[in-house]
C-alpha cells in the first residue's frame, strides 16, 4: 500500500499516547527527520501532513514539514505555505523577503503575488498590498477570491479608481451580486467616469426594487431614487439593524429622571472633531450653554477628544463622553445610565453611523438631526426636525418619523467664523478677469445633467471659468473630458485642492456665483458660501437631500436664487454672469439678507432648538404618543 500523510503521522506519534500536533515542536521536528531517515516517504506525503498541520492552526509543526518540502526547488507551493506560516507566528517581514525571493526569479508566480500580499497586509503597508493583489487578480482574472481581495484593499485604502476597476471585474465575474453593482455605481460616479453609469443606476435600483435587502441608504442620496424609493431602502436596513439589536436587548430603564425645570438632552455623533457637524453645531451648543437644557455629547470618533474644535464643544456642554472602539450595545447603556431623555442622532445612515446604538432604545424619546438628509425608516426613532421647505408635507409620507418642525431653516451654522483675505486670482489659478462660477461639492454629487447645466452657462458667458475641488482619482480629468465634449475648453475649468477651513472659506471671495448640483446638492457647502457673502443657484428638487440649498436661500429671503427647472438655472445664471448690475444687485442683497434674516442667527436658532425640545419632552411626559410638530 502507498505511504500516505496519515501513515507518516502515526510514525513520527509512535509510542506517544498524543497526535502529532500535540508534541512539542522540537520533538516533533526530530521524529520527523527520524522518520525521513527511514525512507520511503515521497515529498507529497510530507506536504500533505504539512497542510493537515496548517488547516488544524499548528503552524510551527506545519513550518517544519514544508521546511522539508522547499528543498525542491519547484515546490513553489509549499515555499507559499512556508511564508503563510511565518505571518502566523509573527513573522511577516520574513514572509515578505520569501515572496520577493520568489518573484525575482519568477515575476509570474501567482502564489507568491498572494503571499506578498498578505504579508504586507499584516504589516499595514496597504498601499503596496494593493498593488500586489492587482498583479495577483490580473495573473488569474477570472478567479473571483483574488478580485474580491483587490477590491476590498482598494476599500480600506480609498484608492477610488483601483475599487471601481476591480468591482467592475467583479460583477463582470458575477452579475447576481448585488453589492459588487452597487459599489460599482458609488465609485465610479465618485470619480465622475459616467460611461455606462445612467445604465448600471438604473438597473441597481431595479434590482433593489425587485430584491430588498439592508444595504446603506447614504449611497442612493447621489442617485435618482424618489422619496419612496428611499424611504424603502431605509426602511429594510432599519429592520436588519432592529433585528440584530433584540437579539440582545438592554435592560429595560422604566424611568427616566425628571426635572421640571431643566431637561437632560443627549447628541449622539462620529462628527465631533474636524467635520461639519462639528462647524454647524459648536456655536448652537454654545448659546444653549445656559439655556434649560442640560447637553451630553457621546462621541463614538476615535481621538476626537484631541482636537480644537472638540475641546471648543466640550467646553460649551455639561459633558463630553467619549465612547469610541466601544460596542454598540455598550454605547447604548452608557447613554442609558446618563438618564438622558431625549437623544438626538447627528449621523442616521451617514459613514461612522452607528444607528443599532438607538435600537437598543436607550431613551424615551429619540430624533434625528443635521447630518443624514432622508429618513432612517426606523420604528425606534420618533421625530425628524426639520422645516417646511427641505420637508414639505408632500414628503412626510416617506418619513417614518413624526416632523418636528423648526420655524427656521433646520440648519444650524457658526456665524463667528471670519472670512480672511485669499491669495491672488493668480495665486489661485484663476484668470485675471472674467465671472468665476464655482461648486466646491464632493465629486460624488457630480452627474451629467449638474455638468450640461455648468458647462451651457460657460458656453454663454465668455471669459468665464468653473471652479471646482479636486475630487478622488481622476475625476477632475474625467470632467474636463466631458467639457471637451461639450465644446468647452477643458482649462475653464479650475481646480482647487483640498486646503484647511479658513483658507477655504476665504477663496469665496473670488467667487461670483455657486452652481450646485443634482441630486445631491449642497448643504454644509451652501451655508458656506453664503456666509461668505456667494450667492448659491440650486434647483430644489423632491427629495430632502436635493432641498437643502434651496432651504438655505429660501429662510434667507432671497427665493430668486431657487430654479423651477434646468432651463431657468441656466437662464439665471448666465443673466447674472453678463449683467453686472443684476450681479451686483444679488451681492448686495446677500450682504444684507446675511445680516437680518435670520438664517445666521444663532441665539434666535437655539431658543427655537431648545423650544422644540421641550414641546417633545412635554409631550411625552404627558403619556401622548409622537406626532408631527407643526412649527
Amino acid at each position: 500500500m502507498d505511504k500516505n500523510w496519515s501513515m507518516l503521522a502515526v510514525e513520527i506519534a509512535r509510542g506517544q499516547d498524543m497526535p502529532p500536533s500535540l508534541l512539542p515542536v522540537d520533538v516533533f521536528a526530530d521524529r520527523l527527520h527520524a522518520a525521513l531517515d527511514g525512507g520511503g516517504w515521497d515529498i507529497q506525503s510530507i506536504n500533505d501532513l504539512g497542510n493537515r498541520l496548517f488547516r488544524e492552526g499548528t503552524y510551527a509543526h506545519a513550518t517544519a514539514c514544508y521546511r522539508v518540502v522547499v528543498k525542491d526547488p519547484r515546490a513553489f507551493g509549499a515555499q507559499a505555505n512556508l511564508g503563510r506560516c511565518e505571518i502566523r507566528l509573527g513573522q511577516a517581514s520574513a514572509a515578505e523577503a520569501r515572496a520577493r525571493a520568489l518573484l525575482d526569479q519568477h515575476p509570474d508566480l501567482l502564489p507568491a503575488w498572494q503571499l506578498l500580499t498578505d504579508a504586507l497586509v499584516v504589516q499595514e503597508r496597504l498601499a503596496e498590498a494593493l498593488e500586489a493583489s492587482r498583479h495577483a487578480a490580473e495573473l488569474s482574472p477570472g478567479q473571483i477570491m483574488l478580485v474580491h481581495q483587490w477590491a476590498m484593499l482598494a476599500e480600506r485604502v480609498q484608492d477610488h479608481e483601483a475599487a471601481a476597476e476591480a468591482f467592475a471585474r467583479l460583477w463582470e465575474l458575477d452579475r447576481s451580486d448585488l453589492r459588487s453593482l452597487r459599489m460599482l455605481v458609488f465609485y465610479r460616479r465618485s470619480i465622475c467616469q459616467w460611461q455606462d453609469l445612467d445604465h448600471l443606476g438604473r438597473l441597481l435600483l431595479e434590482t433593489i426594487d425587485r430584491l430588498p435587502e439592508h444595504i446603506a441608504p447614504f449611497e442612493f442620496l447621489s442617485e435618482p431614487a424618489t422619496a419612496a424609493q428611499q424611504f424603502a431602502y431605509a426602511g429594510c436596513l432599519a429592520s436588519w439593524i432592529e433585528e440584530r439589536a433584540s437579539q440582545k436587548p438592554i435592560a429595560v430603564k422604566r424611568n427616566v429622571s425628571i426635572d421640571a425645570g431643566a431637561l437632560r438632552v443627549g447628541f449622539l455623533s462620529h462628527g465631533f472633531g474636524p467635520h461639519p457637524t462639528t462647524l454647524l453645531t459648536s456655536a448652537l451648543f454654545e448659546q444653549l450653554r445656559h439655556s434649560r437644557l442640560e447637553i451630553h455629547l457621546f462621541s463614538t470618533r476615535e481621538n476626537a477628544v484631541d482636537h480644537s474644535a472638540c475641546k471648543r464643544l466640550a467646553a460649551a456642554v455639561h459633558a463630553f463622553h467619549d465612547l469610541s472602539c466601544r460596542p454598540q450595545r455598550e454605547i447604548a447603556e452608557c447613554i442609558q445610565a446618563h438618564d438622558v431623555e431625549i437623544l438626538v442622532d447627528l449621523d442616521g445612515y451617514c459613514r461612522g453611523r452607528k444607528p443599532t446604538v438607538f435600537a437598543y432604545r436607550p431613551a424615551p424619546v429619540q430624533a434625528g438631526w443635521l447630518a443624514y438628509p432622508g429618513t432612517t425608516g426606523a420604528r425606534f426613532m420618533d421625530y425628524v426636525m426639520a422645516d417646511r421647505f427641505v420637508l414639505p408635507p408632500s414628503l412626510q409620507p416617506y418619513f417614518s418619523e413624526k416632523v418636528a418642525y423648526l420655524p427656521r431653516c433646520y440648519q444650524s451654522t457658526d456665524p463667528g467664523r471670519k472670512v480672511g483675505i485669499p491669495p491672488s486670482r493668480k495665486t489661485c489659478g484663476l484668470p485675471a478677469t472674467g465671472v468665476v462660477y464655482a461648486c466646491f461639492n464632493a465629486s460624488y454629487k457630480f452627474n451629467p445633467r449638474s455638468m450640461t447645466r455648468m458647462l451651457q452657462v460657460l458656453k454663454e458667458v465668455p471669459g468665464s471659468v468653473l471652479w471646482l475641488l479636486r475630487g478622488e482619482g481622476r475625476s477632475s480629468e474625467q470632467l474636463q473630458q466631458a467639457a471637451q465634449v461639450a465644446g468647452v475648453v477643458p482649462s475653464r475649468l479650475v481646480f482647487m485642492d483640498k486646503l484647511p477651513h479658513h483658507a477655504y472659506l476665504a477663496r469665496y471671495r473670488h467667487v461670483d456665483l455657486f452652481l450646485d448640483t443634482e441630486d445631491y446638492n449642497a448643504h454644509t457647502t451652501a451655508s458656506d458660501a453664503l456666509w461668505a457673502g456667494c450667492p448659491v443657484l440650486t434647483r430644489p428638487g423632491d427629495t430632502f437631500a436635493s432641498r437643502v440649498a434651496g432651504s438655505l436661500n429660501h429662510h434667507l429671503g432671497m427665493p430668486e436664487m431657487n430654479a423651477a427647472d434646468d432651463a431657468a438655472f441656466v437662464m439665471k445664471a448666465v443673466r447674472y454672469g453678463r449683467d453686472a448690475g443684476y450681479r451686483a444687485a444679488i451681492k448686495a442683497k446677500l450682504l444684507k439678507q446675511r445680516l437680518t434674516s435670520g438664517l445666521f442667527d444663532m441665539q434666535g436658532f437655539a431658543r427655537d432648538f431648545e423650544s422644540l425640545l421641550w414641546r417633545m419632552a412635554e409631550h411625552r411626559r404627558a403619556g401622548k404618543l409622537p406626532e408631527t410638530f407643526e412649527s
